[in-house]
Parts: structure tokens; C-alpha cells; sequence
């Protein structure tokens, strides 16, 4: 399912034209993306939690030449299922 898929489910599920449910699917989306940006955790009961993971920096290595690099620190978005999703898939 893709973004637009999404938005035709919603709207019809929910009896909102395509419009009103991209906007309420934007909005969550949005929503989301700025408690992680501020270093919030956001929590669904029941269907999971979206934090945010600090990778310290490494070393690596370049797969061309196999010279070292250095790999810089960096922040990666996280998401754990909760435990009604992963029982609706099971």
C-alpha cells in the first residue's frame, strides 16, 4: 500500500472525501515527524511507538577502494510494534 492507497482507505472508511483524508493523513504524518525532531517519543496504544535511535560515529570502510572513512553521528527515526498490531498480523 502506498501514500495514496492510504488516503482511499481512510476516505472511505471514514466517510471524508480524498481531500479531507489527505489532509488528516498529512497531519498525522507531520505530526509525528515534528515530536521526533523535537526528541519526543510518540506513543499509539496498541499499535506502536516512534522514537528516535543516536548512532554514535564509527569508522568504516569505502566499498570502492577500502580506504578508511569516517562515519558521522547521527539521529535514525525507530518504530516498535506494539502489541495489538503484531497480534493482527500473526
Amino acid at each position: 500500500m502506498n501514500k495514496n492507497e492510504l488516503i482511499g482507505t481512510v476516505a472511505e472508511s471514514c466517510g471524508l472525501s480524498k481531500n479531507d483524508a489527505s489532509n488528516a493523513v498529512e497531519g498525522v504524518f507531520d505530526a509525528i515527524q515534528k515530536a521526533l525532531a523535537g526528541g519526543e517519543e510518540v506513543r499509539l496504544v496498541g499499535f506502536g511507538t516512534f522514537s528516535v535511535a543516536k548512532r554514535k560515529a564509527s569508522t568504516g570502510r569505502n566499498p570502492r577502494t577500502g580506504e578508511p572513512m569516517e562515519i558521522k553521528a547521527s539521529n535514525q527515526p525507530k518504530f516498535k510494534a506494539g502489541k495489538g498490531l503484531k497480534d493482527a498480523v500473526n
